[in-house]
Parts: C-alpha cells; structure tokens; sequence
C-alpha cells in the first residue's frame, strides 16, 4: 500500500470511530428522549444526528465531487431539530455516510474539491485530506455535544464503542 493509501486508511479509521461514537452515544434512547431538547438553544440529538447526515452530504458529495442527487425531503426545520422518525433519520445518516465512504475510496486525498464550499473555510480546505480532517473534527465535537446531552436526559456517561 502506498502512502497515500496507508493515509487514506488512517482517516478513515478514525472517521468511523467519530461516527461509531455518536451512534454508541446515542444507542438506547427512545423517540421521546432523542426528539427532546435540553439545552437552551433548542437542539435535539435527533436533530443533531439529521444535521451530521447533512454534514456528510455536503462535504463529500457537494463540495468534494460537485453533486448530489436532490433530498428527499425540503431543509424545512428549525437548526439542529427535525419532524422525521428515527428511523428515517438513522437510515439517511448511514447512507450518507456509505457515499461518504464511496467519494473517499474512489478520490485521491490531494485531489482539489469541485464543488465549492462559502468562504472562509472554503479557501482553507482545498483538498480531500482537509476535508475529511473537517468532517472528522466537526463528528467528534459533536460526539462531545451528544455525550452532555445524554448525561443532562437519563444520567448515562463514558458512551461509545469500547
């Protein structure tokens, strides 16, 4: 495996284990408890779990490869909230999360966006590397979001894959 390929296989590792975090942390709640706000801005874990599917979409699909195929649904809600069922919301976080994969294994880490994300952190990521250091970064800080949200719901701490 050359270098690009052994770096390549690095990030993703640790992609996986930001994604596999938020699931974990989140495993277990009812609809009740992920559809309920606790923090004053008003976002829910479902909310927030919808607004990483749209994190993934945006980045590997619109910005690194210049399309994505039309939603499903209108970008209609209030941030970080969402009307959908859970389940609903799991399956278009796994599938965009699948493409995601897709756009990685198939693009060469320095291979420049073509799509365009608003500046300023559209000027700053100009490669497939950047990016996925941004979605990594973005998937952990909120992991950290979810894990005081879940101790604020039922008490539950130290969530995720072991």
């Amino acid at each position: 495996m050359n270098s690009d390929g052994t770096e390549k296989k690095i990030l993703s590792a640790f992609l996986a284990a930001q994604r596999a975090s938020v699931l974990a942390i989140v495993d277990g709640l009812d609809t009740q408890a992920l559809t309920t706000s606790v923090l004053p801005s008003g976002w829910t874990p479902l909310g927030l779990i919808e607004h990483l599917g749209h994190a993934e979409r945006h980045w590997f699909q619109e910005v690194v490869t210049g399309a994505a195929e039309p939603m499903a649904w209108p970008d209609d809600h209030a941030p970080l909230t969402t009307p959908r069922a859970p389940e609903v919301v799991f399956a278009f976080y796994d599938d965009q999360c699948r493409r995601s994969d897709a756009v990685i294994a198939c693009t060469p880490l320095s291979a420049p966006p073509r799509g365009r994300h608003p500046d300023p952190l559209g000027d700053e990521l100009t490669d497939l590397r950047g990016i996925i250091m941004h979605v990594i970064e973005e998937t952990a800080r909120h992991a950290g979001h979810l894990d005081i949200v879940r101790e604020l719901l039922d008490g539950r701490t130290g969530l995720g894959p072991r």
